[in-house]
């Protein structure tokens, strides 16, 4: 039996940033990491030498790490966190980070994640991803993650009646919503009739079901509450997180994440409901996994997701404001910045500075990692709920 964790009272969460993406870039993740680091700075008005914790998440980032960015960056700090979980490493990045500022191991922690895309990126990055896909996967003729997905997303659709229009729903009000996100890189509408029409990628996965991949990069910081108000800087504070991993392993083929077991501990530890979400970013690489974290997450039960979107209004105007920067589907993935996109989002909702995308009213958020894609399904799950600073 699991105790009730402490909470994360004096943290909070400031300066959410983000490197403007590009489709393809001849930087490296290096200089994109570094762009994001000194907005995130300047936009706090501090320093790099005001951090002394550092926490970072990159795919492009090899053979170097967080500590050779250290130098690279010219920064000297007394905590260092590297995170190799793919889209879950915005929340745990925050976990961290935020246990290490509340008992003292750090006093300002920067948290950064992004990704350079030159023409082949992804192509490397998929030939040496994981052993598991390299034994499993690829002697069939699957090089990527298109093929997992689909395999989930078919068994998906045959056991609780989902429909193509029910994942063109997701994704035609998401682009909806990146059309306010002047950072988004998907700049046209998308309609229902082109979401059908889009070229098949791996049945029943098309075009607009995939993520596009980019260059860019988040960042925020995590510092003590104390700090935020004397420098007068808008922060979230942190009600609640969790994490799991390789959660379901028994399960012949993932219909459920990691969510699904530490529920009920989220909302108890932020002393809320699901009802009490007024914002919520679920991670989406496709489709089929934003309905599975709706379940999780206890907005509808398992199998109920497709008449839960068909009966929801998901643009920022809507009556479940979801993915309101555009998401990973039209705002583009920045490598594990992916991880970051939803978390930066959520801090800016909260905080009432998300400026074109802003939710009326937005107190209180909810965001959602999942990551790390291994053979046949992914392993790491996460997810925080942050409130404003005058909740």
């Amino acid at each position: 039996m699991t105790a009730r964790r402490k909470g994360y009272e004096g943290v909070v969460v400031v300066a959410p940033t983000t490197a403007p993406y590009q489709r393809f870039s001849i930087k490296t993740a290096h200089w994109w990491i570094a762009r994001a680091l000194g907005d995130c700075l300047a936009s706090a008005r501090i320093g790099p030498r005001d951090i002394d914790g550092f926490s970072v998440a990159s795919f492009t980032l090899f053979p170097d790490t967080a500590v050779g960015l250290t130098q690279h960056l010219g920064l000297s700090v007394r905590w260092l966190d590297h995170v190799p979980l793919g889209g879950a490493c915005g929340v745990v990045a925050l976990r961290r980070a935020a246990r290490a500022v509340q008992c003292g191991d750090s006093t300002i922690v920067a948290c950064v994640a992004g990704d350079t895309n030159h023409v082949d990126s992804f192509r490397r990055m998929l030939s040496s991803f994981s052993r598991f896909a390299q034994d499993a996967s690829y002697p069939y003729g699957a090089g990527g993650p298109n093929a997992c997905f689909a395999l989930l997303t078919d068994y998906y659709m045959r056991t609780y009646g989902a429909r193509r229009e029910d994942f063109g729903k997701i994704c035609v009000t998401q682009r909806d919503n990146a059309l306010k996100n002047p950072n988004a890189v998907m700049k046209h509408p998308l309609t229902m009739d082109d979401y059908l029409a889009g070229r098949p990628i791996s049945d029943p996965i098309t075009l607009f079901d995939c993520v596009m991949p980019v260059a860019g990069a988040e960042a925020f910081l995590v510092m003590r509450e104390e700090d935020a108000i004397a420098q007068n800087l808008p922060h979230a504070h942190i009600l609640g997180t969790i994490e799991r991993h390789n959660a379901f392993s028994e399960d012949v083929i993932q219909t459920r994440g990691g969510w699904a077991m530490e529920i009920d501990e989220l909302y108890a530890m932020a002393a809320c409901t699901s009802q009490d979400i007024d914002v919520v970013n679920t991670y989406d690489d496709y489709p089929v996994i934003v309905m599975m974290q709706m379940e999780d997450l206890g907005f509808c039960a398992k199998g109920e997701a497709p008449s839960f979107v068909r009966d929801s209004d998901f643009t920022i105007c809507g009556d479940f404001p979801h993915n309101t920067s555009g998401g990973q589907l039209s705002a583009g993935q920045a490598g594990a910045g992916g991880g970051f996109l939803g978390l930066t989002e959520a801090i800016r909702q909260v905080t009432g500075t998300a400026g074109p995308t802003q939710v009326d009213g937005a107190k209180m958020a909810l965001v959602s990692g999942f990551g790390m894609i291994n053979y046949d399904r992914g392993l790491c799950s996460g997810a925080a709920i942050l409130s404003g600073g005058d909740t």
